[in-house]
């Protein structure tokens, strides 16, 4: 009887130490599995790979437009097509929230391009805005990974919205806020615009004021010429010399202007 019941407790030790070892190795593997996830890493399997490197300026023109955006609160990029007015804004936003230079990055532009209005076309607001984020998508995916820009967008990080949307709001310390296609903007749209920034936010404001798509007078070039010689307000012109897309894209261009 005595050596049943020693042969039963040595089985329950037995039982109790096994469950213990596969508890710690459960849990083990369980906190193997924990990944703190901060903006640099958030990345997805379909991403592709970030770019770790700085932003390097392909032209003279560049360097002196990153330098003026870097200088000053408020930044006017224009010129033609192809001399990557758009892809430095949005390469130095998202190294700026990469960072922690700023905590959100604002992408707006008007929502009419070569005569299409928001409301024609298919699919709720988001979805036809984001038609016209495309490019910026590219580069922030590029810049800081697929997953990190979800991540930004869902939680607010990285917002993108019309023009029309920013009525009553304002640009709040650091912020990275970037309206492109801005020749498209009417007088009184860019002064709503520009009378939204706030102290400490950091304002490019890009487009090609020879290819507006609306009547009358561009709100960029009344803006580039209202703001002219004002203190932390910076105007780059690009030129035709400047454009770094295809060679064609340079002869179309002439060709169009000529």
């Amino acid at each position: 009887m005595a050596k049943r019941a020693h042969a039963k407790r040595n089985h329950q030790r037995h039982n109790t130490a096994h469950s213990t070892q596969e508890s710690r190795r459960k849990s083990h593997r369980r906190n193997n599995n924990i990944v703190e996830l901060h903006a640099s890493n958030i990345n997805t399997a379909y991403s592709p790979q970030r770019s770790d490197s700085p932003l390097t300026p392909r032209t003279l023109a560049q360097q002196q437009y990153i330098k003026a955006i870097h200088r000053n609160t408020l930044t006017f990029g224009t010129g033609p097509a192809g001399t990557g007015k758009s892809y430095c804004a949005g390469a130095l936003a998202a190294q700026a929230l990469d960072t922690g230079q700023v905590e959100r990055i604002i992408i707006t532009r008007p929502a009419i391009e070569a005569g299409e209005q928001l409301g024609f076309l298919p699919g709720t607001a988001d979805d036809k805005f984001s038609v016209y984020i495309d490019a910026f998508r590219d580069i922030l995916n590029e810049r800081l990974g697929a997953g990190t820009v979800d991540y930004c967008l869902r939680h607010g990080r990285i917002v993108a919205a019309p023009l029309a949307y920013m009525r009553g709001k304002t640009f709040d310390e650091n912020s990275f806020v970037i309206l492109d296609e801005a020749q498209n903007t009417t007088p009184a749209q860019m002064k709503m615009f520009l009378s939204r920034i706030g102290e400490g936010c950091k304002v490019v404001v890009n487009g090609d004021i020879a290819q507006s798509d609306i009547r009358g007078l561009s709100g960029l070039a009344d803006a580039v010429r209202r703001l002219n010689g004002v203190a932390n307000v910076a105007t780059h012109q690009f030129s035709r010399d400047d454009i770094v897309r295809s060679g064609l894209v340079r002869d179309i261009i002439d060709s169009y202007e000529d």
